[in-house]
C-alpha cells in the first residue's frame, strides 16, 4: 500500500512539471500569436501597406526558459526625468525607475528599466516599465537598432523583477521608417548574444 502511495505521488509530481512546462510555452506562444495577429490587421500593423499584403508570420527564436530571467531588482526613485533619444527629434520623457542585476551564460548583467512619465498616467499602464536593449545578435539575426520588453512594476516589498526575454520584440521602426522609437541607453547593451523573442523582420 505505502509502495502504490509513493508511485502515486511521483506519477503526480511527474504530471504537475510536466504541464506546468507546458503551460509556460503555451504562454510565450500566445504572445507570439497576438504579435502576429497585430502584425495582420490593417488597423493595427506598423507594416507598411505594401508589406502586409504578403505578411504571414513574424520569425521568432525558438522558446528557451533560460531566457526567462528571475533578476535581483533595485528601485532608483531619486532619479531624474530626462529625454530619451529616439529616431526622430521627439524626445519622450522617462525616468530611471530601477536596476536589474542578473547573470546569464557566465556574464553578469546589469540593465536600466525606464518608465515613460506620460504613458505612466495612462488608464492600464500606470505599472507599465520599458526595457530597451542592445546585444550582441544586433544587426545579424536581430534589428539593428535594439529590441524592447515591457515589464510590470514589482509588488512593493519585493526584490526581484521578472525579465522574459522570449517577450523581447522589435521596435516599429524595424518595420516601417515613419515610426519615431527610443534608442536603446549605450549602458543598456548586453555582452552576449541574446537568442530570444523576435528575430529581424524578412519578408515572406
Amino acid at each position: 500500500m505505502k509502495k502504490t502511495f509513493l508511485i502515486i505521488c511521483i506519477l503526480s509530481l511527474f504530471v504537475g512539471c510536466t504541464n506546468k512546462q507546458i503551460g509556460y510555452e503555451d504562454e510565450i506562444k500566445n504572445f507570439q500569436y497576438e504579435l502576429n495577429t497585430q502584425f495582420a490587421d490593417a488597423e493595427e500593423s506598423p507594416l507598411t501597406e505594401e508589406d502586409l499584403k504578403s505578411f504571414k508570420t513574424l520569425d521568432f527564436f525558438p522558446i528557451d526558459k533560460k531566457y526567462n530571467i528571475t533578476a535581483k531588482f533595485t528601485r532608483t526613485p531619486n532619479e531624474p526625468v530626462f529625454e530619451m533619444p529616439t529616431t526622430t527629434d521627439r524626445l519622450p520623457l522617462y525616468k530611471k525607475y530601477g536596476v536589474a542585476y542578473f547573470t546569464l551564460n557566465g556574464k553578469k548583467i546589469e540593465l536600466n528599466i525606464y518608465q515613460n512619465q506620460q504613458l505612466m498616467t495612462s488608464i492600464g499602464y500606470e505599472n507599465h516599465l520599458f526595457l530597451p536593449f542592445n546585444d550582441a545578435t544586433n544587426g545579424k539575426s536581430t534589428y539593428g537598432g535594439g529590441r524592447y520588453i515591457d515589464l510590470e512594476i514589482p509588488e512593493k516589498d519585493t526584490t526581484m523583477i521578472r525579465i522574459d526575454f522570449n517577450r523581447t520584440y522589435n521596435p516599429y521602426c524595424a518595420y516601417n521608417h515613419k515610426y519615431s522609437c527610443p534608442i536603446p541607453p549605450k549602458e543598456n547593451t548586453i555582452p552576449i548574444e541574446i537568442l530570444a523573442g523576435v528575430k529581424a523582420y524578412n519578408k515572406h
